[in-house]
């Protein structure tokens, strides 16, 4: 009876506590404006019970539909505003791009982690600067990215071109191409950090296990909502162990990546150095600051947080648009008949796709355009923060307020794009369309203004050119008999929007004895 009465005067203050802080918000809204409109939140947990268990993105779209393209959302204690439109999208980066560049640290990253080589969680202001123009003006800036054409991603495309040839030399044996895009993925950035390989791509190898094993552990944790996100009262609780298991996997692969940078100093210090490319790693190590607007270098534990940043940002997002470019062309076999037919016309079997091949490739830059609209990485893009209030298309943002673009609802907008649940590469080759560098709102699959992937650069040369040379160099045919019709392609959420059910598929070497056929 004790625990019940306890229990009854806990729910009574929740309450109370909860009507004063919708009186003091109601007070404070008709002071200084209108919050945008939304659900009517329910006291303590707010709108939470009220998302159901549709992934948020597709929540939000059907409450953007009901509550407008500007809209508020409370997640317990967490106040969100909801962009959902092309023209809500255009007002925020426009006019409001600097006031609302803050982030906020999840929970799960605090402890140990901290921000301090964080370009994605950094709060605004001269460290994030630093982190941006090490990004965008050195690594991958045009002239770095092309002298890297040919060796980093020639190779990694190759070997995993090889991993398939050997692996389909057997017989008809289905392969996972989730996992194999992964690896391949993780290589890829393993290289551009590090210049060598982490794992193997022979499903029997164990080199890398850890380290990938880890940073995937951190990956997937990142991507769990977070009761104590919502309630920061419970976040000295962790009720989840979220916190707790990102901090244990966070840690090996900082002690791995310590390992990889003292090889690096070691090697400096004995001279030697047996090209002259610089990779992140050595950007990282080398940089040297003011001391006052920015750091004077970089610790280990930062050096370390970039790193983790890069894999985890870099191998879920681009893996996940392969698969799901990979999935949307067996689902629709009309269109992957014209995309190869485009390649091995322009192509020769005993050639190679290279970048400088793009310009004669208009079909298969629609393929991967028209996946990133269907199919963002990042359905939601990373929360920004207002770091002041701000009126936004006649709605007051307060001060700290989480705001999130739904870029998945603004690529199947039906006042955008037509039948806009359809796999239609076609609509990209038209003059003039939209094209992903942030400057078309209705099409953000990268965001947009200073808190823009400084990665997409290299994502626009890397998808068409893996994605190019799996359709290229073999046919493909779904596993277990398949018919593209049964296909499931239902999606999970993670870091990146995937493939609820991972992609299984025969490869078949192309011999050059069908083209256009």
């Amino acid at each position: 009876m004790e625990y019940e009465a306890l229990g009854l005067i806990l729910v009574i203050l929740l309450w109370v506590a909860w009507l004063m802080i919708v009186e003091s918000r109601r007070r404070r809204a008709k002071n200084q404006g209108q919050l945008p409109p939304g659900p009517i939140p329910w006291p303590v947990v707010g709108n939470l019970f009220q998302l159901g268990p549709a992934a948020p993105h597709k929540t939000f779209a059907d409450l953007a539909r009901k509550h407008g393209p500007i809209m508020t959302i409370w997640l317990g204690s967490m106040r969100m505003v909801v962009v959902s439109s092309s023209e809500a999208a255009r007002v925020m980066f426009k006019n409001h791009d600097v006031v609302l560049a803050g982030r906020k640290m999840r929970e799960a990253m605090k402890g140990d982690l901290g921000t301090e080589g964080s370009l994605i969680m950094s709060s605004y202001g001269g460290h994030w600067r630093t982190l941006r123009r090490l990004s965008t003006s050195e690594f991958f800036v045009t002239s770095r990215l092309e002298a890297m054409r040919g060796g980093v991603r020639g190779k990694c495309i190759e070997d995993v071109v090889h991993r398939i040839e050997e692996s389909s030399a057997s017989g008809t044996k289905a392969i996972d191409v989730s996992r194999l895009l992964f690896l391949t993925s993780f290589n890829l950035i393993g290289n551009l950090m590090f210049s060598r390989d982490l794992i193997s791509l022979d499903p029997k190898a164990e080199s890398g296990d850890d380290f990938f094993y880890n940073a995937s552990k951190v990956v997937e944790l990142a991507g769990k909502p977070n009761v104590a996100d919502f309630f920061p009262i419970l976040s000295w609780l962790d009720p989840q162990g979220i916190r707790r298991k990102t901090q244990f996997h966070a840690e090996r692969v900082f002690e791995i990546a310590g390992g990889f940078m003292r090889e690096r100093l070691e090697s400096k210090e004995n001279g030697h150095n047996e090209d002259n490319r610089k990779d992140y790693l050595d950007m990282l190590l080398e940089f040297r600051g003011d001391g006052v607007e920015e750091p004077s270098r970089f610790s280990s534990k930062g050096i370390n947080i970039a790193v983790l940043e890069m894999f985890g940002a870099g191998s879920d997002t681009t893996s996940s648009t392969m698969e799901w470019a990979m999935a949307e062309l067996l689902h629709n076999p009309e269109t992957l008949k014209k995309v190869q037919a485009e390649l091995r016309s322009v192509i020769s079997p005993n050639k190679k796709l290279e970048e400088k091949d793009f310009e004669n490739l208009p079909y298969l830059i629609a393929v991967v355009k028209e996946t990133l609209r269907l199919h963002p990485p990042l359905p939601v893009l990373v929360p920004h923060v207002s770091m002041d209030s701000c009126n936004m298309r006649g709605y007051y943002i307060p001060k700290d307020t989480q705001v999130i673009v739904n870029v998945w609802a603004i690529g199947r907008d039906p006042n955008t794009w037509d039948e806009p649940s359809v796999f239609k590469p076609e609509r990209f080759l038209q003059p003039n369309m939209a094209d992903f560098k942030g400057q078309h709102f209705e099409f953000l699959p990268f965001g947009s203004g200073r808190r823009m992937c400084p990665a997409m650069p290299l994502a626009s040369r890397v998808l068409p050119l893996a994605l190019g040379s799996l359709l290229h160099s073999f046919d493909w045919i779904l596993a277990d008999g398949l018919k593209p019709e049964e296909m499931d392609m239902t999606e999970r959420m993670g870091i990146a929007l995937r493939k609820a059910v991972s992609l299984k598929a025969i490869p078949i070497p192309y011999k050059g004895n069908h083209v256009g056929k």
